[in-house]
């Protein structure tokens, strides 16, 4: 069949083009680089030609509030209303694990409002609830930083390697729509700052690592179970201390 990937130059939207490729699928990648814009409709009804699935795993390039809303929003819309003209029949959404519970932070609002978009549509669909990607490790790291201190907060964490990710969208992609959602994360669960403290110490990362329960992740205080799937959640295969980027990741 006929899938596009919007997003489908970026970190998991290559490997989904690649992998339902193997599977035979025409995957076609879909993003700006390749002359297709879903702010600005530009592109889209030419892509979206004869495709059966379509799936969204595009990202904000602001996580500033205004912006990554305006962002899920307009680009959200203009997808879904594409979709309808060309007879698109499963549209599929990456999002985040605990975008529903509370706290929230900017980024989980705004992933929110892109989902009741997407169920209010015409369109049977799929959400695919995903756990922070290994490839972020850093990133939520720096994020974290005061001075030299990396403060973070004392409950669960269960990351997931963005191969596992574009394995379970792509499964899910090729499946009847749920008109519901799936949660992924990681075989693996551990606490954040124990995670963290022993991955700086495996980087060389001069940084103390400062258990904190008050410690915000990208704006918002985390309870217990933010970051984790409910149980009966899908399971990624890929162990962290097994996957080949690891040393890399504090480089």
């Amino acid at each position: 069949m006929k899938i596009v990937v919007i997003g489908g130059t970026g970190l998991i939207g290559s490997k989904l083009v690649k992998k339902l490729g193997e599977h035979g699928h025409e995957a076609v990648a879909a993003s700006p680089n390749t002359g297709v814009n879903t702010l600005t409709g530009e592109g889209l009804a030419e892509v979206l030609a004869g495709a059966q699935v379509v799936i969204d795993v595009s990202n904000s390039p602001s996580f500033e509030e205004a912006a990554v809303l305006e962002f899920f929003e307009t680009s959200t819309r203009n997808l879904l209303d594409a979709e309808a003209k060309a007879g698109v029949g499963h549209h599929v959404a990456l999002s985040v694990v605990g975008t529903e519970r509370p706290p929230g932070n900017a980024y989980f609002r705004a992933k929110i409002a892109q989902e009741q978009l997407i169920e209010k549509s015409s369109i049977p669909f799929s959400l695919v609830h995903a756990t922070q990607f290994f490839e972020f490790v850093r990133r939520i790291a720096d994020d974290a930083t005061v001075g030299d201190k990396v403060r973070m907060p004392p409950v669960l964490f269960q990351p997931i390697a963005g191969d596992d990710v574009a394995r379970t969208v792509g499964r899910v992609a090729v499946g009847t729509p749920l008109n519901g959602r799936v949660e992924v994360g990681g075989p693996d669960q551990f606490r954040m700052d124990e995670f963290f403290r022993e991955e700086l110490a495996s980087w060389g990362d001069p940084r103390e690592v400062v258990t904190d329960p008050h410690a915000q992740y990208f704006g918002a205080e985390l309870l217990e179970r933010s970051l984790v799937p409910e149980d009966g959640g899908a399971l990624g295969q890929i162990h962290y201390r097994d996957w080949p980027g690891r040393n890399a990741t504090g480089k």
